[in-house]
């Protein structure tokens, strides 16, 4: 059910998204420099061949699922912006889904509000899905399945701590003091719960029987393009990954499948300590994860960053960062590199300078800036867990 107060915001946000959408397509039609991304003509093209009969994969470069197409197929027959639509309305389904998570939590209205605005008026946000990139989509669905599992949470009589607002002082200290062994048999033993092996299975049943549908479909193109290619996926493009200039250096040599996995391994290694971190702040641990997940992947590009802005507004209630100043100093840090990083790759792109080694620098000086700012909002935060023990709930009431 979505409160009175939000409908405001979420009416406004949904004119503002239109009328973007509709200069969108003034400055396709009358600037060099587009507006639309071209991701979404690739889209679109995938599309159009669905609606032919024929594969998505045929269309060079798509290498997204088939659903895709499938969804954006109208862009063929009602208006070519249909999928812009599309997209829009799911970042305002997301905003939804925040504000129903918020509340979930416990989280006064008066905090709710401030929290949502961060999503629904945050120009890396409402610019994605108006130029037409499926990201919405993504952090819609990741948004759904944290509400489920707190649903579910709630139904099996192991309730989360939403009773108070806030976890108290003592309960923070024994949230983050070292673990005593019941409480790692606790971990232990609830990672072969009923409930985590129910939602394991069909997880994989759903994948697997999407996997094999499409794969009967379209074949190996699918399985290729659609899977496969983003394991030893090597982009010699400029982008604000750390490794894109290694990439470039090598495109004329064969890069090893070894040197395309081992870049995985940074990853990987953050992925398990932030989990076993913060595991039980679902959220925050979501958070945390998808920020370094991007940090240190091979590819990152503006659109990547919506992937952890959607989990931004789920934390800021139980951060003890004021906008003054850290907030602030946090924003232009992070904004600024990103600024000094696209003065370079302007340069190299529309210029023609070779400044290759800049713009990794540039590179190297983003990935700092976004760690000193997660670090910043590590130490700030208050942790709450989501998921108790039955003893440790009445501990923590």
């Amino acid at each position: 059910m979505i409160s009175i107060r939000i409908r405001p915001l979420l009416l406004v946000s949904a004119v503002f998204r239109v009328i973007l959408i509709l200069y969108g397509e003034w400055q396709d039609a009358h600037m060099e420099v587009r507006y639309t991304d071209v991701d979404y003509f690739v889209f679109s093209d995938a599309a159009s061949l669905v609606a032919s009969g024929k594969s998505p994969y045929e269309r060079s470069t798509y290498r997204y699922s088939p659903l895709l197409a499938f969804l954006l197929v109208p862009n063929s027959f009602i208006h070519h912006s249909w999928g812009k639509f599309l997209f829009s309305a799911s970042d305002l389904l997301v905003g939804s889904f925040i504000h129903t998570i918020l509340k979930l939590r416990g989280v006064p209205e008066s905090l709710c509000i401030p929290s949502l605005m961060t999503w629904l008026f945050n120009p890396f946000t409402f610019t994605i899905g108006t130029r037409g990139n499926c990201e919405p989509i993504v952090c819609a669905i990741v948004l759904w399945i944290v509400i489920c599992l707190i649903n579910v949470n709630f139904q099996s009589g192991q309730k989360p701590i939403l009773q108070k607002w806030g976890p108290t002082k003592r309960s923070l200290q024994n949230f983050g003091s070292k673990a005593t062994p019941s409480q790692l048999w606790f971990v232990l033993r609830s990672m072969l719960s009923r409930e985590r092996i129910l939602f394991g299975f069909i997880s994989g049943s759903v994948f697997l029987f999407c996997t094999a549908l499409f794969f009967y479909l379209y074949g190996w193109d699918f399985l290729h393009e659609a899977l496969l290619y983003h394991l030893t996926r090597a982009d010699p493009r400029h982008n604000f990954s750390i490794y894109f200039y290694h990439i470039y250096l090598q495109q004329e040599n064969q890069i090893l499948m070894v040197d395309k996995l081992i870049s995985f391994l940074p990853q990987l290694v953050v992925q398990l300590v932030l989990i076993f971190l913060f595991a039980k702040d679902l959220p925050f641990c979501f958070f945390v994860q998808t920020v370094t997940f991007v940090a240190f992947n091979k590819v990152i590009t503006a659109q990547y960053f919506v992937w952890f802005f959607c989990l931004l507004p789920l934390i800021l209630p139980w951060s003890n960062m004021k906008f003054r100043w850290k907030g602030l100093i946090s924003i232009l840090l992070w904004v600024g590199a990103q600024f000094h990083w696209l003065m370079w790759a302007y340069l190299l792109e529309f210029k023609g300078k070779n400044v290759f080694l800049q713009l990794w620098m540039a590179s190297i000086l983003f990935l700092a800036a976004t760690t000193c700012v997660l670090i910043l909002l590590i130490r700030n935060h208050k942790l709450s867990p989501v998921f108790t023990s039955p003893e440790n709930t009445k501990k923590l009431k």
